[in-house]
């Protein structure tokens, strides 16, 4: 069990929330995360982590503590060892790339065969399912929603979004089904053996939700869109669900428009969230679900 002065938490590295930490206990690693934010996360994070586990890799849920006088809540998990997983995809070349690209979409599309009754936020330990976005009806009006975070768009750039929006609204509504998202699978928030090149952890759940079977795919494309990175994530994709490589890819780039349009409002804060804007953006201008950003100089 964790001390409570926490004289052993030490900020996991490339983290980017604040709130995650190692420790070490008995000889062995654990990581902490401190839910100051948001107390009630833990338990559903924890939830989480249990529901998954034997059919994604995740951390083992070791404790789970509600908030005590001035200490916060915090969900103390096996630490596993290896590289994060954008650390170990820029180091691959290029023709290597494809098998991490599997991989991930693999876990993609193992969480959209996790069937939910509804669209909504999960609360509580048994996970119940609460409408999001204070009810707000679609892609348009959630775009809507946060046009503050776009002040600084031009109007032809704002209506180009309104189109895009309209457009892959009507597409998501061709899927009436929704399952488990875990709300940010990109590769940093994945772990790998670098040896085997397997993933041996998913983390970073604090996004997850019940929603679109396409999101994660999305999530998986949003910022890797090589052409045979692509090609082989959908492949993936299509091996576990029958869905062709061309339908799931509009699928997929129409459902990250919601969490392009929440990081939007992020930029300054991420740098990841500041190139989601930027991809936002071009895809607003174009008003083209599949504009690219231009690779960064070398």
């Amino acid at each position: 069990m964790l001390d409570d002065d926490f004289a052993s938490l030490r900020p996991l590295e490339g983290d980017r929330s604040g709130e995650t930490f190692v420790a070490e206990v008995g000889g062995e690693r654990q990581v902490v995360r401190v839910y100051a934010r948001d107390p009630a996360r833990a338990e559903v994070d924890a939830a989480l982590l249990r529901l998954v586990r034997g059919l994604v890799p995740v951390p083992d849920v070791l404790e789970v503590r509600p908030p005590r006088g001035d200490l916060p809540a915090l969900l103390v998990t096996s630490f596993v060892p290896g590289v994060r997983g954008d650390l170990h995809l820029a180091s691959l070349p290029d023709d290597l790339s494809g098998g991490f690209a599997w991989a991930l979409a693999e876990v993609a599309a193992t969480l959209a065969g996790m069937p939910t009754l509804t669209r909504g936020a999960l609360t509580g330990p048994g996970l119940r399912i609460e409408p999001l976005d204070g009810g707000a009806d679609g892609l348009p009006a959630h775009v809507e929603a946060h046009r503050p975070d776009l002040a600084h768009w031009s109007s032809e750039e704002l209506a180009g979004l309104d189109e895009v929006a309209g457009t892959a609204q009507a597409l998501l509504d061709t899927v009436d089904r929704t399952c488990l998202v875990h709300g940010g699978l990109e590769p940093r928030n994945v772990v790998v053996d670098p040896v085997t090149r397997w993933i041996t952890a998913v983390v970073g759940w604090e996004h997850a939700h019940a929603g679109h079977p396409f999101a994660d795919l999305g999530s998986v494309l949003r910022l890797d869109r090589g052409p045979a990175y692509v090609e082989v994530a959908l492949s993936a994709f299509e091996d576990r669900h029958g869905v062709p490589p061309d339908e799931a890819l509009a699928l997929a780039r129409a459902a990250d428009l919601w969490a392009l349009t929440d990081l939007a409002g992020r930029r300054r804060q991420d740098p990841a969230a500041q190139r989601a804007h930027d991809l936002l953006r071009g895809i607003a201008a174009s008003r083209d679900l599949g504009w690219t950003l231009p690779e960064a100089p070398a």
